[in-house]
């Protein structure tokens, strides 16, 4: 069987580094935030060029935080796009703000920024790009746009850890961007994780406070809070992890790269377009394919498990008919929702899967 992800492989090879952290943090018994965390926070911050980092529990907190730090809440709306994990929408519903949706392009699968200016409205007080599946939007167009209009634009950088458009880190061109470190993330914690970076010091403050019940101090409570803060193991496991993130995103670059030599030639699939002045991380290698589920079937009987990211856009989910879209709004994102499917690829993955996973791909339209 070829999984479409071997987390356990991850933890052996840096077994040693992961156990000497963790046990570090123990000894301490500096559980919640912390050293550990505040160093990660800086060594994060650097590895994305900018200011700040707040570590927090959950890339969907970040998001909020994100948000309420931009001044969104009741009443304001915020554009962003169908095709996308529901903590997007969530986090933006969270602040009492409404979600407003332009489709993706049929390429990236990213914000179509054309889609951007009919949307904008005087309740438009943000604008959240998603980078999806390790690959950033366009963001000067859309920042072009944004600024044109005076509108903050977030980042949910959440599958894209050192993806980078035109030189500059994701998360580093908006006015924050937005990190997961959910297990299956390309730096993924061993729990749940997240985090916003930011050049705003303001906005940094805020953050901060929030994440911490709103205290600027112990016990003075400047804002109304959250418990949205990270504990001090996860802080400990991500500053291992990082040091291995740039070869671990070569490793996954190159299974892509052999991908899409084994299958750039295949009349039924399209396969994964990286962007000339993008590096894509590859958080998922999606393929796309007309009989998508038929195919995920036959790769199943040859033993390769496969994902679907994601197989109903957030319009045609029944927890948000309230925001009133219908099926048919958004063509490009019911489209592509209908048709990936996400390969494995991971950086432990032997190479002799990438060419099995083809072959079976290969064997399946044949068969």
């Amino acid at each position: 069987m070829i999984p479409f992800l071997d987390i356990k492989a991850q933890y052996q090879s840096i077994k040693g580094e992961i156990d000497s952290a963790v046990l570090g943090v123990l000894a301490s018994g500096q559980y919640v935030l912390g050293e550990e965390v505040l160093r990660f926070e800086q060594e994060f911050a650097d590895y994305c060029n900018v200011k700040h980092a707040i570590a927090v529990n959950t890339g969907t907190s970040a998001l909020h935080l994100a948000l309420l730090a931009a001044g969104i809440g009741p009443g304001d709306e915020v554009i962003t796009v169908p095709f996308t994990f529901v903590a997007t929408v969530s986090a933006i519903c969270y602040t009492g703000a409404r979600p407003v949706f332009v489709d993706v392009e049929p390429v990236t699968l990213t914000m179509d920024p054309a889609e951007i200016e009919a949307k904008i409205t005087p309740r438009t007080k943000a604008i959240i790009p998603v980078h999806l599946y390790g690959q950033m939007a366009d963001m000067s167009a859309i920042k072009a746009i944004a600024d044109h209009y005076r509108i903050p634009v977030i980042e949910d950088a959440c599958q894209a850890h050192g993806a980078q458009y035109k030189g500059r880190r994701a998360g580093s061109i908006g006015v924050s961007g937005c990190f997961s470190f959910y297990p299956g993330k390309n730096l993924g914690a061993c729990g749940e994780g997240g985090l916003v970076v930011t050049n705003s010091d303001e906005q940094a403050k805020t953050m901060r406070m929030l994440r911490d019940w709103g205290q600027e101090q112990r016990y003075h409570h400047l804002l109304k809070g959250f418990n949205y803060r990270m504990d001090a193991i996860q802080g400990a496991i991500l500053r291992v992890k990082l040091r291995h993130l740039e070869a671990w995103t070569e490793a996954r670059r190159d299974h892509a790269r052999r991908y899409s030599s084994l299958l750039g030639g295949s009349p039924h699939l399209k396969i994964p377009v990286e962007v000339v002045d993008r590096r894509h991380v590859y958080h998922v290698y999606a393929v796309r394919s007309r009989d998508r589920d038929g195919l995920q079937r036959a790769l199943s009987a040859e033993g390769v498990s496969s994902g679907l990211h994601y197989p109903i856009p957030v319009h045609l989910q029944k927890a948000h008919a309230d925001l009133g879209y219908q099926a048919g709004d958004f063509p490009v994102s019911e489209a592509a929702a209908r048709e990936v499917l996400s390969l494995p690829i991971y950086p432990e993955m032997p190479s002799r899967h990438v060419d099995q996973v083809a072959a079976a791909l290969e064997y399946a339209y044949v068969s």
